[in-house]
């Protein structure tokens, strides 16, 4: 075996250097560094100047060098105590399981507190950049040079090269998951946490900073959907002639459920929007315990265009909720969107959306938002744009990202066909990827909408259990869509 890892100092990189020279399955050590020249000063190591780690380059350099049947690469190698037995446990499930791809559960030590890190399994539709693997991942050879071989060599890239090479040896190789805890990732006491858990990655591919890797992922994303027959062109279906007759032009839906500090707001938010079109707003009330209920009909009792819905079932999530409205005798040629705790940021919102919708071009239109806190100020990342979409690549590109911005809106006829999944996280994903598979979505790239931030709303301190459970599903909901793009595509293996 070949191992590989970034040098980042003498006393951060030692450890891990000489635990894996000790190692009798580690044939040669490659140390990759920014400095042309690399000094490695311990037995079985080789030094090698690189831009970076991941960058296509590097990677088609060590691969033409290496004569081992396995590659391991450390992506975080000062950070990293590795097992006793663990390299050893990677090999031995490689060759039992012919993958292409081993990676393996980990534990983090946190201020000193030990917490287990598990990952999810590698799914079909697993094909967001971001998909976590941890920091030790083990190619086989024979699988990698297959797949460069079939689908060509990894890209000339500088932060997408790891992304194009695990993407190439999927498609034919499987990627296996060890449900074991192999390594422990040791953060530094000056960690930033939040809410508990570590700085979140959720916003970093709307980041200007990060607007040339983005590029990058989404050029690898974009060729590896077209290896496998998923691409789509930019070619649109009209959107059909509506069958149904429509009370008002509008209806901003709002589903909620014990909200009572926010939905008045909410509500009020909504209420007030200058239009030159007639809307309602159809609040679902999910059964809510903490007198939201009995706000919602204090509302509604003095102003007629809030619809007060409580669903006949108890088994509805949001998604199920976004059904009750749209489904709904009251609802609009139009459904926009507003959460129970979150605020449009003008009296024309509503407006300048349906001026988009009305030209009759989009299925769907998606604005941009500014996350607050609670006292309505602005916190950081500010504003969330979303402009990496394009008309051109943006559906095939989607696939890619976790999430397609806010407010939404639907042309409410298309939207009783495609229906929402009865769930509560991922539901609005699933609906913009249907949707963009055979229809147009618009962007509006100005600030829309307030999406607050606050202990009880906020992602980021989800224990690591639901925070996988989240990411697999919308990875299941990639795997359907590929597929089924795949089918529209007429690709014979599926």
């Amino acid at each position: 075996m070949t191992a590989v890892l970034q040098f980042h100092s003498q006393s951060s990189s030692k450890r891990i250097i000489q635990s894996l020279i000790q190692s009798r399955s580690i044939e040669k050590v490659v140390v990759f560094s920014h400095e042309k020249k690399v000094y490695a000063p311990w037995p079985k190591c080789e030094g090698m100047g690189a831009s970076s780690l991941v960058s296509g380059k590097a990677l088609e350099k060590i691969i033409e060098k290496c004569d081992t049947d396995f590659l391991l690469i450390i992506t975080h190698s000062h950070a990293i105590h590795i097992s006793p037995g663990a390299i050893e446990r990677f090999i031995d499930v490689a060759r039992a399981t012919d993958a292409g791809m081993v990676y393996s559960d980990y534990c983090e030590k946190i201020h000193g507190d030990l917490r287990e890190h598990p990952l999810n399994d590698y799914q079909f539709g697993s094909v967001r950049d971001g998909f976590d693997f941890g920091d030790i991942i083990l190619f086989s050879l024979p699988a990698v040079k297959q797949a460069l071989n079939q689908y060509g060599a990894i890209r000339d890239v500088t932060h997408a090269g790891l992304y194009d090479l695990r993407l190439k040896v999927a498609i034919d190789h499987r990627l296996f998951h060890i449900q074991e805890f192999l390594y422990t990732k040791v953060h530094s006491e000056n960690v930033i946490e939040k809410g508990g858990g570590l700085r979140e990655r959720h916003f970093e591919y709307v980041d200007p900073v990060n607007k040339a890797i983005e590029k990058e992922m989404e050029e690898v994303a974009t060729e590896y959907l077209k290896s496998i027959g998923a691409y789509l062109e930019p070619r649109f279906k009209k959107i059909p002639v509506s069958m149904y007759t429509y009370p008002v032009e509008a209806s901003v839906v709002i589903p909620v459920r014990n909200r009572a500090h926010t939905i008045t707001h909410a509500v009020r938010s909504a209420v007030s929007q200058e239009t030159d079109f007639a809307y309602n707003v159809i609040v679902v009330d999910n059964h809510s315990t903490d007198g939201t209920t009995s706000l919602l009909a204090d509302i509604a009792q003095h102003n007629p265009a809030v619809k007060h819905i409580i669903p006949s079932r108890f088994d509805l999530s949001i998604g199920g909720c976004w059904n009750e409205a749209i489904l709904s005798d009251m609802c609009g040629r139009y459904a926009v969107q507003l959460d129970s705790d979150d605020l449009y940021s003008g009296p024309d919102t509503l407006q300048k959306i349906i001026t988009m919708l009305r030209t009759g071009e989009y299925a769907m239109v998606i604005g941009s938002y500014t996350i607050v806190n609670e006292l309505l100020e602005e916190i950081p990342p500010g504003l969330i744009d979303h402009r990496e979409w394009t008309d051109d690549n943006g559906r095939n590109n989607a696939l890619r990202i976790n999430g397609l911005g806010a407010p939404r809106a639907f042309d409410t006829g298309l939207l009783r066909k495609v229906r929402f999944p009865n769930v509560g996280y991922g539901e609005d994903y699933a609906v913009a990827l249907r949707i963009s598979r055979e229809y147009r979505i618009g962007r509006i790239y100005e600030n829309l909408y307030l999406c607050r931030r606050w202990a009880g709303n906020t992602d980021a301190a989800l224990p690591i259990e639901k925070s996988n459970r989240n990411d697999a599903y919308k990875d299941k909901i990639r795997t359907l869509e590929i597929r089924a793009r795949q089918k529209l595509n007429k690709v014979k293996k599926i």
